[in-house]
């Protein structure tokens, strides 16, 4: 989902250091200052005297032993973040940061015992780095927060169409994925070489982890990263305490936390309050400051204008239908509401995103001199004018080829054991959907790729939309339309996803010298990783969890309700809408692309106007977490006030302490609920006039 990059373009402007900007200070000194200040500089001119491993000895054994473990505990994150407010930060330096720690500790240990073989490398650093991200990253494409759970019974009764579902399982999660996950992969592959040398696309949160694990094994940076990594270690443990605490002292009406009172603002049971969550004040301290603000003004603007005018004016078309808590009730509108701006916020940037891609495109062919573009397997001449590490870049870059012929190869053969495999699990998705998608998605996730190179924005959650409308309405409600749309979002979201992801790879291991058969390698171990943890923890949460995807639950997962209907409206129409819904969801539609509209026109000037992707969020979920968020973004502010060198250096280990230490909590709070355990204290907080009923009640 677009939120996604969000938190890595803060991680871009804390981490990446002065680098590579030496040839804009050419004309003002001479020869030798100029060698001078390009030894300074050089990132490769350091690392110069160290060897280089084949591409074979930069996957090691640790490597993938400490990438499980970290998939797991990210994987995790990912899935509560997921079945809670569906905003997903960005992991790559918590991966980046974690991995090196821990081979750093386990070589120097060998290395104390002389029985050290093979050294750590900044190569070896961004294979962990590529694994776990790949795999957790399944977590949000395999859809267990969206369109995946949008297909079981549990949502769909909340819905106006329950006739249609498939409760979730692990057998078929696990084939499903496994069938799906890959085929990003070898779609993209051929175009590595002109994505990242040919086109020079910055693809900027690759560039930025490069950067940071380039740092890393310098001296000077593996100081700091050893500093970084035990402030992360003490807010992991606060934050896993914090957890358990919260689970001991449980206050609420069914024992799920909120430890202090609320504000009293009530809107439909969501109510601002601050009950000092240590994930989302993590989340609130990486992602930008315009997200959080953004969720906060849209939890107002839910709070404030939409549920009292809809509540309060009795008898008017506002209060027609309102009685119960369906699709055809106040849930409807919250629901409908939400999708409306997250579609006109979608739909605007994904024509925004193209038209980049598409004048990107155009100025390079036109630049070319050669006539034919060239290909993967083909050398290009290195330029004269490059930079030293450039050259070093792209030779080593090229050395390693992946034959087009294994990319096509890999990618046919794929799609047809996945053409031939989805409609047994998916009786609804017909082996001609398939094809129709496997013909398509490649040039849609070309220009996913292409797109989060110049702008760091992926769009994988807006091509699976527009999957879940073209095949829902082509399947039809009487051909269970609504399945078939949700299953070919899955294919189309896995597909466009995992290729963008592979290019930031790619870039990464092109600044890290690590080999791109290494890179393909980690993401293909990591992908398949993520296909059986990812499922797993999903059912640790489904079963610890009866009513996991309830709009009151702990866990509401409230991107499995938008995405179900979604595929509803597609299959339906607009009559699927309660009455008079269609008016305000036009205006919230029209409103999210105006604003996207005032935003781009002002350019720099426009940084401090909300996205409107973040606003939608708390109108169906409520505003509950967006006071949690702003505290983290308020400590990072006032911290990069006081000492903003420090900030930028410690606040992404603390807030990933934070996520970690609190993520990792729910796996015993899920075995502790799967052991029907309760917690031993449970509180609840009254206001006074009810304290006082109660008092009278008991005659006190």
């Amino acid at each position: 989902m677009a939120q996604h990059r969000s938190g890595d373009r803060m991680v871009m402007e804390n981490g990446l250091d002065s680098v590579d900007h030496h040839e804009h200070d050419h004309d003002h000194a001479d020869d030798g200052t100029i060698e001078l200040r390009e030894e300074e500089v050089s990132v490769e001119k350091v690392f110069q005297h160290k060897l280089v491993p084949s591409w074979r000895n930069q996957l090691t054994l640790r490597a993938f032993a400490v990438s499980l473990a970290l998939s797991i505990l990210f994987t995790f994150i990912v899935m509560k973040l997921n079945l809670t407010v569906g905003i997903i930060p960005s992991l790559n330096v918590s991966a980046g940061l974690l991995g090196f720690f821990f081979v750093k500790t386990w070589t120097k240990f060998l290395e104390g015992s002389g029985m050290l073989k093979q050294p750590f490398t900044r190569q070896e650093n961004t294979v962990i780095q590529t694994c776990v991200v790949a795999s957790s990253g399944i977590a949000f494409s395999g859809g267990f927060g969206s369109y995946l759970f949008g297909m079981s019974k549990r949502v769909a009764d909340q819905t106006s169409d329950s006739s249609d579902f498939k409760d979730p399982k692990l057998g078929w999660m696990i084939a499903f994925l496994f069938v799906v996950s890959f085929l990003g992969l070898f779609s993209v592959v051929p175009l590595r070489k002109i994505m990242v040398i040919d086109f020079k696309l910055t693809y900027p949160s690759g560039t930025a982890t490069a950067h940071l694990i380039n740092s890393f094994h310098t001296p000077q940076g593996a100081k700091l990263a050893k500093k970084q990594v035990k402030t992360l270690g003490k807010f992991f443990s606060f934050s896993f305490l914090w957890g358990f605490f919260q689970w001991f002292y449980t206050a609420t009406d069914q024992c799920g936390f909120q430890a202090f009172p609320s504000l009293g603002l009530k809107a439909y049971q969501n109510r601002f309050y601050f009950d000092f969550s240590a994930t989302y004040i993590g989340v609130g301290m990486i992602c930008p400051y315009i997200i959080n603000i953004s969720v906060l003004l849209g939890g107002i603007l839910s709070w404030g204008l939409m549920w009292p005018l809809i509540k309060n004016r009795e008898g008017d078309w506002y209060a027609k239908g309102l009685g119960d808590g369906s699709l055809h009730g106040i849930q409807g509108y919250r629901v409908f509401l939400a999708i409306a701006m997250i579609l006109g916020d979608g739909l605007y940037n994904f024509f925004k995103v193209l038209i980049h891609t598409f004048l990107g495109l155009y100025t390079q062919f036109r630049n070319k001199r050669e006539s034919v573009l060239p290909v993967a397997d083909q050398d290009s001449p290195l330029p004269p004018q490059q930079s030293y590490d450039d050259q070093r870049r792209t030779q080593l870059f090229l050395k390693d080829q992946i034959p087009t012929w294994f990319a096509v190869g890999g990618y046919v053969a794929i799609a047809a054991i996945s053409t031939a495999t989805l409609p047994h699990i998916f009786h609804q998705l017909k082996w001609y959907y398939m094809i129709v998608i496997y013909l398509i998605a490649p040039t849609l996730a070309f220009c996913n790729s292409y797109g989060s190179g110049l702008t760091d924005w992926s769009l994988a959650s807006t091509y699976g939309k527009l999957a879940i409308f073209t095949i829902g309405a082509w399947a039809g409600s009487s051909h269970g339309g609504v399945l078939a749309g949700l299953a070919a979002c899955g294919v189309m979201m896995n597909i466009v996803s995992t290729a963008s992801d592979l290019m930031q790879d790619f870039k990464t291991g092109y600044l890290t010298l690590a080999s791109p058969r290494s890179m393909f390698v980690s993401q293909v171990i990591g992908t398949a990783m993520g296909c059986v943890v990812s499922p797993c923890v999903f059912w640790i949460f489904y079963k610890a969890f009866p009513d996991l995807g309830t709009p009151n639950s702990e866990y509401p997962a409230p991107n499995a309700m938008v995405f179900r209907n979604m595929a509803i409206l597609g299959v339906e129409g607009f009559k699927s809408l309660p009455k008079h819904c269609l008016l305000l969801c036009y205006i919230l539609f029209g409103s999210a692309i105006a604003i996207n509209m005032i935003k781009d026109f002002l350019g720099k000037r426009g940084r401090y106007i909300p996205l409107p992707m973040a606003m939608a969020i708390p109108f169906y979920l409520g505003p509950y977490f967006a006071i949690d968020m702003c505290v983290g973004s308020l400590i990072l502010f006032v911290w990069e006030k006081l000492n903003k060198a420090k900030a930028n250096a410690f606040g992404p280990a603390v807030a990933s302490g934070l996520i970690c230490g609190d993520g990792i909590w729910t796996l015993p709070s899920s075995i502790l609920a799967l052991a029907g355990v309760k917690p031993p204290i449970c509180m609840k907080f009254l206001s006074r006039a009810t304290n006082a009923r109660v008092d009278t009640f008991l005659g006190n």
